[in-house]
């Protein structure tokens, strides 16, 4: 019986830059006006894309209409895309803006709409809308902690711990190394425990 060796390196490293260049070309096409390629875009991106609005809101919830959003600034701001070759470090940066942006808003409504409760309201309803905003504020204090990272950490981190990519494909969207992504991701938590224990002190 032959034996069957595994693929080298090379042919490793040329097929990913095959996939990359296809994905680029898919891209350009897209921005051309092909509806099959974007459809195309948005069934290979859309599952990642919700992990990472879900991974930075916490809402299961809010993930659709967010998603909409997302798509919606993909289709607006895609012609300005001009490296094709980084489109999913693009996806992501607009997916993770929407999400904080929504979440930044929620939290200022839920605010007022306690502000808002008046004598009329019973106490049982002003403690559930109490306890409903501190649950936001406990999120919240994650998501400035996270926030705190550099970007130059952030990155790495909610792939890594909120999408649980693996460090390959971490360094394949970033283009980084594999080792750079793990240093990176070590320096991330220590910078995030220091940050969650000063929040938590203040």
């Amino acid at each position: 019986m032959s034996e069957h060796k595994p693929p080298s390196i090379s042919a490793e490293m040329t097929s990913a830059a095959l996939e990359l260049d296809l994905r680029a070309s898919l891209v350009c096409e897209a921005q051309q006006g092909s509806r099959s390629a974007a459809d195309l875009l948005v069934r290979e991106n859309d599952g990642w894309l919700r992990g990472v609005i879900y991974g930075v809101t916490g809402r299961p919830d809010l993930v659709d209409d967010i998603a909409q959003q997302v798509w919606t600034q993909v289709w607006e701001r895609l012609p300005t895309l001009k490296d094709p070759r980084r489109l999913r470090s693009w996806l992501y940066t607009v997916a993770r803006n929407a999400a904080i942006d929504a979440g930044q808003a929620r939290r200022r409504r839920a605010a007022v709409g306690i502000d808002q409760l008046g004598d009329g309201v019973t106490d049982q309803r002003r403690r559930r809308a109490e306890r409903s905003l501190a649950g936001d504020e406990m999120h919240g204090v994650l998501l400035r902690a996270v926030q705190s990272l550099p970007a130059l950490y952030r990155e790495p981190f909610v792939l890594r711990h909120l999408e649980n990519w693996s460090y390959a494909e971490i360094g394949e969207l970033l283009g980084l190394p594999v080792e750079t992504v793990e240093t990176r991701l070590v320096r991330a938590r220590r910078h995030l425990r220091e940050a969650l224990k000063d929040i938590i002190e203040r």
